[in-house]
């Protein structure tokens, strides 16, 4: 402690020392800076006030139907962007203030500085925004402002308009591109179905459902032909009774008529079959060709069968059965019926027979064929979608823009015009002029630090001794007679006035500045 005040001690001494010189830097120091505080030029202030107003009675009425930006979003954003370099070169060109420049390099070095001096302020939470500017001249300030102001209405009306048109220019775009995209799917499913125009049904199963529905409907064919043939058998075990109850007439008359009432029964109801299945199949179904096979063989059967009793009757013409009973015709006719529908009943099992068998064959590639026609299908409800969502914001588009030019995207009304400040706002002298005063103060000081620090002085023995490394052998002091004494104490006496007078020209300095600014207000 002891060495750091005497550290301390050392350097108020070296300080005191070289005080004149000190002195005169801080007098020096302080004449250059009031001399530049009053040399600032004076700036005015030029401000304006715009009150956004963002509601529309048509925007809730068209909730829903059209695309609703945040207007307070958009003119927040267009404020804080609204200096750039394009518009600050429009504003400069609006307000005349390029008039003096001569270079480039003025010409940017101007826009740099009313870059930096131009002000939008948004004042609160009411869509209120302050346009200030600051300027030596009030009446360019003025200008400045005026043209701020209509940039910035000319700016928000015109970026609403620009992004609803790209905003349609791109959904056109886009639009044009699903119309390709959805042809292309289109012509592939087309091409697909094409393809596998077999495997298709008009239940849209596939190809396993198409499979049990294939199976069911043999097996029920297969149990209806079980019945059809037992009743064929039933009724040809009556008809063989019959017969045997006949058999003992006998024709008596060789040359009488021989008739085949079972066969021509037979042939009837195969007919009846025949025409009844040309009005729900063609020519080529298995069931008409079947029928049409049968009805030739109970032909020849007829014709073998005349040509036999024929024989026998004239061998034996006692021998001839009479079948014109109507018993012995009934059972033939349901004989025949039944032998028809058994015809018909084998030839539906063989066509589904078919069918089961081409079913399962085509079960081997059936996963892949509905893997691709899924992946056609997924990829064409996809762009389909796609495209119908683009058309309904096309039109919400147009309705949007639509909507912005007949309300606008906000109502920009002047509060207050632009108005130039009657007195200057900058620089502030009163605030200057203290810190001049401590900066002269502040040089002064530096000033005798470094100088005792430059020439410095051994103020102390045992200090010296030390430094030096050499051995103390004594000290001789000083004494002051009275001479000396009263020559300080007036050297003293002249620095704390010389002191003083710069602290009390400041002073006087400061309130006639302070009068002269209160006069001008």
């Amino acid at each position: 402690m002891d060495e750091l005040i005497s550290q301390i001690t050392t350097i108020a001494r070296g300080m005191w020392k070289h005080r004149w010189r000190g002195l005169i830097a801080a007098w020096l120091v302080a004449i250059v800076g009031a001399i530049g505080v009053m040399a600032v030029p004076d700036k005015y202030e030029a401000s304006a006030r715009i009150y956004v107003d963002t509601q529309s009675i048509l925007k809730p009425l068209m909730s829903g139907l059209a695309v609703q930006p945040n207007v307070e979003q958009q003119v927040m954003m267009l404020s804080r962007t609204l200096i750039t370099r394009p518009n600050v070169e429009k504003l400069i060109r609006m307000a005349d203030l390029d008039l003096g420049n001569a270079s480039k390099g003025e010409q940017d070095a101007l826009i740099d500085r009313v870059s930096k001096t131009l002000e939008i302020k948004n004042v609160g939470r009411d869509n209120i925004y302050t346009l200030a500017y600051r300027d030596t001249d009030p009446e360019k300030a003025k200008k400045v402002v005026q043209s701020l102001v209509s940039i910035f209405v000319e700016s928000s009306m015109g970026s609403s308009r620009q992004d609803s048109d790209t905003a349609k220019k791109f959904i056109e775009e886009q639009i044009k591109t699903y119309v390709t995209k959805l042809e292309e799917a289109e012509a592939r499913l087309k091409e697909f179905k094409l393809r596998n125009i077999d495997l298709q049904t008009t239940e849209g199963r596939d190809m396993a459902g198409q499979l049990g529905a294939i199976s069911e409907q043999l097996r029920q064919a297969r149990l209806e032909l079980r019945e059809a043939e037992n009743a064929r058998d039933a009724a040809k075990k009556q008809l063989d009774a019959e017969r045997a109850t006949n058999s003992k007439n006998l024709m008596s008359d060789t040359s009488a008529s021989i008739s085949t009432p079972e066969i021509d029964s037979r042939i009837d109801a195969q007919k009846r079959n025949l025409d009844a299945l040309l009005q729900r199949f063609t020519e080529q179904h298995p069931d008409v060709v079947g029928a049409r096979r049968l009805i030739k063989d109970l032909e020849d059967q007829k014709r073998k069968e005349i040509q036999e009793l024929r024989k026998a009757a004239l061998a034996n013409p006692s021998a001839a059965p009479s079948n014109n009973t109507l018993a012995y015709q009934e059972l033939s006719r349901v004989m025949a019926t039944s032998e028809v529908l058994v015809a018909s009943l084998r030839a539906r099992v063989a066509e589904y027979d078919a069918r089961y068998a081409k079913a399962r064959e085509a079960m081997k590639t059936a996963p892949q064929i509905e893997a691709e026609f899924a992946q056609l299908n997924r990829d064409y409800e996809i762009n389909k979608k796609n495209y119908n969502d683009l058309v309904s914001r096309r039109e919400s588009a147009t309705m949007s823009g639509d909507l912005d030019n007949a309300t606008g995207v906000a109502d920009f009304r002047l509060i207050d015009p632009p108005r130039a400040s009657p007195k200057p706002v900058a620089p502030n002298r009163l605030l200057l002029m203290p810190l001049a005063l401590l900066a002269a103060l502040a040089a002064g000081l530096g000033v005798t630090f470094l100088l005792g620090q430059i020439r410095a002085v051994f103020y102390d023995a045992n200090a010296m001794s030390e430094t030096l490394g050499l051995p103390l052998l004594g000290v001789v002091s000083l004494q002051v007679d009275d001479g000396s004494a009263q020559r300080r104490k007036s050297e003293l006496v002249k620095f704390l006035a010389a002191t003083g007078g710069l602290v009390v020209v400041f002073g006087l300095g400061m309130a006639a500045l302070f009068l002269t600014s209160n006069q001008a207000g």
